[in-house]
């Protein structure tokens, strides 16, 4: 009896198969890390008035100290609103680690303090809480540099300038809109009601970066924008902020992830797509092969039996073995082979050709499955023995 023959895969064949995927995984990992260790350290004190790092903004605290302005750092939210006055410019730094109270808070005390309010890359999160008729469009720019196209006076004399990010659309109908890309202002500027105060919506912080100070009029829109007041208040929300507690506020998975991995998930998700459909099955016309080793006739034979006997299907046996028979005997008998299945053609052929009773081979070649092996094994032999006879006759 031949040995059984294990058809799962080797650890060997496994990765082989599996080798090309783990690798891709694998880089795309070490790319996540290598890119948020390089993030993570280049963004250091990130719009830091005391921070001299690329992303700091140390230049634009010294020039605004050069011109009379003092720079002043909180860090919570009270801090913030005792400081705001019509002599006071606040700027917000990273609007969107507010919470909604906390935004309801601080534009409750910017709104009439007759001060401006400097919000910096304010998004959907936090600027329609900040600046009311205010709204984030949800595609960025795509040029960082933009020219101003506005009347606004600041903005005029910077000229062009590196506000290109966020896009924002207002209600205000007597706001500045400056350095638009697609019709979409970049740059808001909205009066107060009442008290002689603004606030300013601006796309992209890069303007207050150390390393972009010097280029296009960055520096002169910062410091117009920063310098009309003779105090500045620069605001940089923490997460420690006790103003935060308990307001039961959480920001859902994708409210945290920066736009661009999102964008990078659903890339890497129509190329895992576009691969499957790749290495997916093709779907056509079945194709003729031939065989990779040539298997004897008597072989498969005893296969099929041996399953057949394991399942003990002694009815599915006996019917193909009457099947075949009766197919070999109705040519034999003159019956053609789209009735070698029907008793009122063959058992009457059969009959004249033996000279015997018709109704006497029914049984043989249409009765019920034997209810053992050794019935099967003798409706075998009565089979052999009819056709051999047939033959004969």
């Amino acid at each position: 009896m031949p040995t059984p023959t294990s058809t799962a895969p080797t650890a060997r064949q496994v990765w082989t198969r599996t080798r090309g995927i783990t690798l891709a995984v694998v880089l795309i990992l070490a790319a996540a890390v290598a890119m948020a260790a390089v993030r993570s350290t280049a963004h250091h004190g990130e719009l830091d008035p005391r921070s001299a790092d690329p992303y700091g903004s140390r230049a634009v605290a010294a020039l605004l100290g050069e011109r009379g302005v003092s720079t002043r750092v909180v860090t919570t939210l009270g801090g913030a609103r005792a400081a705001t006055g019509p002599d006071t410019t606040l700027l917000v730094a990273e609007p969107d680690l507010l919470t909604h109270r906390q935004q309801t808070q601080l534009h409750t005390a910017t709104a009439a303090s007759g001060g401006r309010t400097v919000l910096v890359a304010a998004g959907s999160w936090s600027v329609e809480r900040l600046a009311p008729g205010v709204t984030a469009d949800p595609a960025t720019s795509d040029d960082t540099t933009l020219a101003p196209h506005c009347t606004l006076p600041e903005a005029r004399r910077a000229g062009t300038a590196a506000t290109g990010g966020l896009r924002y659309t207002t209600t205000h109908l007597d706001a500045d809109r400056c350095y638009p890309s697609e019709r979409l202002a970049t740059l808001l500027r909205i009066p107060a009601a009442s008290a002689g105060g603004d606030t300013v919506v601006l796309g992209a912080p890069d303007i207050l970066y150390n390393d972009r100070l010097d280029e296009q009029g960055n520096a002169s829109l910062a410091l117009q924008l920063l310098g009309s007041r003779p105090h500045l208040v620069w605001y940089l929300p923490s997460l420690s902020d006790a103003s935060a507690a308990g307001t039961g506020e959480q920001k859902s998975l994708f409210d945290l992830l920066p736009p661009g991995w999102l964008w990078a998930t659903l890339q890497l998700f129509i190329a895992a797509v576009l691969a499957a459909f790749w290495r997916a099955r093709r779907f056509g016309p079945l194709v003729a092969e031939e065989l990779p080793v040539a298997i004897r006739a008597s072989e498969t034979t005893e296969g099929r039996a041996r399953l057949y006997r394991r399942a003990k299907a002694r009815d599915r046996a006996a019917a193909a073995l009457r099947a075949a028979t009766r197919t070999r005997l109705a040519p034999l008998a003159g019956v053609p082979l789209t009735q070698a299945h029907t008793p009122e053609a063959l058992l009457p052929a059969l009959s004249t050709r033996l000279a015997g009773d018709a109704q006497a081979l029914h049984p043989l070649l249409f009765g019920p499955p034997p209810g053992d092996d050794a019935a099967l094994m003798a409706l075998t032999d009565q089979l052999d023995a009819l056709e051999r006879e047939v033959r004969r006759s």
